[in-house]
């Protein structure tokens, strides 16, 4: 079912204790969103929900309200959660964690948050004590359960957030591990922005009768943004990356999110544009956690200007005021350029896209023309090339390097043949001979007619015992009878000999 109007619902009227409702209204809320209004009577119910709900819709709040207030009945026991929420990045992870602190902080509610880049001494600490709330990306999850640190027999409620996201990132396997884990008793709650084949088995195999709530349109883009495309005359990295600070340098940006659709391409655009005098910075799953809160707060304070980010790091994050998006390429998928473009124009404000198409890229367009049903209009802006200015193989300095690298190794090996090569001493050196006559030099015989015959060292001579002759041994009579019985032969085998 999709959701109906609620603008009409308030917080009050969704079964919310006096505690939660407190922390909602004080953290300036009144009136739910949609899904919100939708999901949270049921989930106090106790009912299955599958939510198919899109960044920036209050899916978050949908399952943190109601599981604070479910939570309120019961203790928490060692090594044992009573709910768990899976996360795909760290950042939602700890996103997440914050909620709870904001709407929960009238209940004694303990929480741990197990993700990458934090000590396992700590989280370990946290789980020996017990904890009503478990937030963790699947991988660090495993990790505990596997050292042995963490038992999911004492889940009550799960939720799977992100889920399609968790299908790109390859962590559909874990899931369903961590699903087996768990009691079959648990109420599931499963949040997924579209639901591909995969995603749609996960739900078939672990969900109870679920309550399928869909928040808004999949393809739906918000009004306030003005979408634009910029034509390239070729698909070189060094053409886009040309366009790209030109569009950037004509539009009136306040700050701006650029997306690339692979980490190697978000690096080697944050350090282009930083050569350029842009205030930038990447972010994407290979940087080190504390790099990566301390970019996205850098960001959100007005510190760094533009951010260059790949769709997984980006995904969920709470952003909300952006002036610009840039895209790189366009997405993989049409459905990820709806929540790319999604990071702009929040809350009625104004906001901007720009992505850069190649001729090569006219299906991609096609394809999120077609989802969207609109077309995008082109932007000619000053300054975006007219002409290819790249070498099409070029992989973004990456090649060059590689070609670098290939130099460097060879001038290496070449100095250590050099220093292995014996040499005459009264000859000149590798470094004024000829590279030729050095190569002959270096494949003659060494002679050592001349040389001297190394003699023995003195405490040798003198320590050293003469060399002691073997004894002969004498020969053993022989012995009458059958060999290997001698005198002791049995007599069935004495006239035998």
């Amino acid at each position: 079912m999709t959701t109906e109007d609620t603008s009409s619902i308030s917080f009050d009227d969704l079964g919310l204790s006096p505690e939660t409702l407190r922390a909602v209204h004080e953290s300036g809320y009144n009136t739910p969103t949609p899904i919100q209004a939708a999901a949270i009577p049921e989930v106090l119910k106790g009912r299955d929900i599958l939510g198919i709900a899109q960044t920036g819709t209050g899916k978050t709040a949908a399952f943190v309200l109601p599981m604070i207030d479910i939570l309120t009945a019961g203790r928490a026991r060692a090594r044992m959660p009573r709910t768990l929420i899976l996360e795909p990045t760290r950042e939602l992870a700890a996103q997440v964690a914050e909620n709870f602190d904001k709407y929960g902080k009238y209940q004694k509610l303990t929480k741990a948050l197990l993700i990458g880049g934090v000590s396992f001494g700590d989280q370990d600490a946290l789980l020996a004590r017990g904890v009503d709330v478990l937030i963790a990306t699947p991988g660090r999850l495993l990790d505990h359960f596997e050292r042995g640190k963490l038992l999911l027999t004492g889940v009550q409620v799960m939720v799977v957030d992100e889920a399609d996201r968790m299908l790109d990132m390859g962590f559909i396997p874990d899931i369903e591990r961590i699903f087996k884990l768990t009691p079959f008793t648990r109420q599931t709650l499963f949040f997924s922005a579209t639901m591909p084949p995969e995603v749609t088995r996960l739900t078939e195999q672990f969900l109870s009768s679920p309550k399928r709530i869909e928040a808004s349109r999949p393809a739906m883009a918000a009004g306030t943004i003005e979408q634009r495309v910029i034509p390239l005359p070729g698909n070189d990295p060094r053409t886009r990356r040309a366009a790209l600070r030109a569009v950037m340098q004509s539009a009136n940006v306040r700050n701006g999110i650029v997306f690339c659709n692979r980490k190697t391409d978000v690096d080697v655009v944050a350090l282009s544009l930083k050569r350029h005098g842009f205030n930038a910075a990447p972010i994407h799953g290979d940087l080190d956690q504390s790099l990566r809160t301390k970019t996205l707060d850098r960001f959100r304070s007005g510190d760094l200007q533009f951010l260059i980010a790949s769709d997984v790091a980006a995904r969920g994050l709470d952003i909300p005021d952006v002036s610009h998006v840039f895209n790189y390429e366009p997405p993989r998928h049409a459905e990820d350029y709806v929540h790319r473009i999604g990071r702009t124009g929040r809350a009625g404000k104004q906001g901007a896209s720009f992505t850069l198409v190649a001729r090569s890229d006219g299906k991609s367009i096609a394809e999120i023309e077609k989802l969207m049903c609109t077309k995008i209009e082109e932007a000619i802006i000053e300054g975006v090339p007219t002409d290819a200015i790249g070498d099409p193989r070029d992989t973004g300095g990456r090649g060059r390097r590689a070609e670098e690298l290939k130099k460097e190794h060879s001038r290496r090996i070449s100095e250590k043949k050099q220093r292995y090569v014996k040499r005459d001493p009264e000859r000149p050196t590798a470094s004024t001979e000829p590279a030729q006559q050095s190569e002959e030099r270096a494949r003659e015989p060494v002679k050592r007619e001349d040389a001297a015959p190394r003699a023995r060292h003195p405490a040798r001579e003198q320590t050293a015992a003469p060399r002691r002759e073997p004894t002969p041994r004498e020969p053993k009579p022989e012995r009458e009878g059958v060999q290997g019985f001698g005198d002791n032969m049995p007599a069935f085998l004495r006239g035998k000999k």
